[in-house]
């Protein structure tokens, strides 16, 4: 699973930061790890240097293999209570389409099972 974090001019990359980031996320998402090949973290400041409440924006893209991106966005008042929300929004999100994902398949396949099962019993007649 790479993890690719980006920051705006306002928000320091620091290696801190960036060690914080994968640490959080690879916890988070460990039971996806087969599943997820690329994270993308963007983290920015909505004030920029003005300042304010609940202006630091998290917005985190998860490429699951074999499903469309899955992107959330979460807005706070500082990097780790941003990241934290958006990293439980994104495991919700994961598990919803994880779900809805292998919930289509075992619907494709148990309609074959079913549709092969008359063409079986016509064959032994």
């Amino acid at each position: 699973m790479q993890i690719n974090i980006n920051t705006d001019s306002t928000i320091a990359h620091t290696p801190g930061l960036t060690e914080h980031v994968q640490s959080v996320l690879e916890n988070a998402l460990s039971r996806f790890r087969d599943n997820l090949t690329r994270i993308e973290v963007h983290l920015s400041d909505t004030n920029g240097p003005k300042g304010g409440a609940d202006d630091i924006r998290c917005v985190i893209e998860a490429r699951v293999a074999g499903y469309q991106p899955i992107a959330v966005t979460e807005q706070n008042a500082s990097v780790h209570q941003s990241l934290s929300g958006a990293t439980e929004k994104l495991k919700r999100a994961i598990d919803s389409a994880m779900g809805r994902l292998h919930g289509s398949k075992r619907h494709a396949s148990g309609k074959n099972a079913v549709s092969d099962a008359p063409e079986a019993e016509e064959a032994a007649e």
